[in-house]
């Protein structure tokens, strides 16, 4: 094994559920001991069968604790990552960076207990990973549910949430989890009974009917870019500093995933 695989763990696909035509979760069983903080992301690698690797990182869904690593992933067309991803079923494998990385990690150390999460799509997963850690430490006596958790998680149909059961069941359950989903083009999902519109247009409003400001609140925004800049620039505005406001941009524009 040369010095680059040095830095690699095989991984297997264990499970794989599809959420609709360009979303779906994988679980990976890993060859290794992985280690990470929920909020960090793992380099998953793809070599192609002339030995040309394909590397690109992703957030983390599951918990520390789980003995898989989740992902939700969106196939992006004509993109050079998930195309690739997306061919590989039950029993394929690939590699994995074998070191955990990212600082989008809950904070702990600032004083401040309330923390405002705002997502597009398949950037509701480092705040799954959050939810179900916190949920397994409440459970076994190790939090005290001091920390509060307010999910915001936007997506254009109720298809695209992947993790919307699982974290209704855990608001009802978790007296220190919110978390509300909307669809921002309800018009063409008329079955959806919940908040619509898009989560830069109501993070305001639910900052303000939850009582967060920029005196007791760290925000974390994950997914489109273009959400992340306008919420910012709507936080900004009530008061939330740079240092308060953490950020997790799934693509650059312009570039391939």
């Amino acid at each position: 094994m040369s010095a680059f695989d040095d830095k690699f763990y095989r991984a297997k696909v264990a499970e794989r559920v599809e959420w609709g035509p360009t979303l779906w979760t994988v679980r990976l069983r890993i060859a290794g001991d992985f280690k990470f903080n929920p909020g960090q992301y793992a380099t998953l690698c793809v070599q192609e069968p002339d030995g040309k690797r394909y590397e690109r990182p992703y957030s983390i869904a599951s918990a520390p604790f789980e003995p898989e690593i989740e992902f939700f992933l969106e196939l992006v067309p004509g993109g050079e990552m998930t195309p690739r991803l997306y061919k590989l079923q039950v029993g394929d494998e690939l590699l994995v960076r074998k070191s955990a990385k990212g600082r989008f990690t809950l904070d702990t150390q600032s004083g401040r207990t309330n923390h405002l999460l705002v997502s597009t799509v398949t950037g509701v997963a480092p705040f799954v990973s959050y939810a179900r850690t916190l949920r397994k430490q409440w459970k076994e006596g190790q939090f005290s549910g001091d920390h509060k958790l307010f999910l915001l998680n936007g997506a254009s149909h109720s298809a695209e949430f992947g993790y919307c059961p699982e974290l209704q069941k855990l608001g009802s359950e978790l007296p220190w989890l919110q978390y509300v989903p909307s669809v921002s083009r309800p018009w063409e999902d008329t079955a959806w009974i919940g908040e619509t519109g898009r989560v830069d247009d109501i993070a305001r409003k639910y900052a303000d009917m939850w009582g967060l400001n920029g005196s007791n609140t760290v925000a974390y925004l994950c997914g489109n870019p273009e959400m992340i800049e306008h919420v910012k620039g709507i936080l900004r505005r009530v008061g939330f500093q740079k240092e308060h406001l953490k950020e997790e941009s799934y693509w650059i524009p312009g570039k391939e995933a």
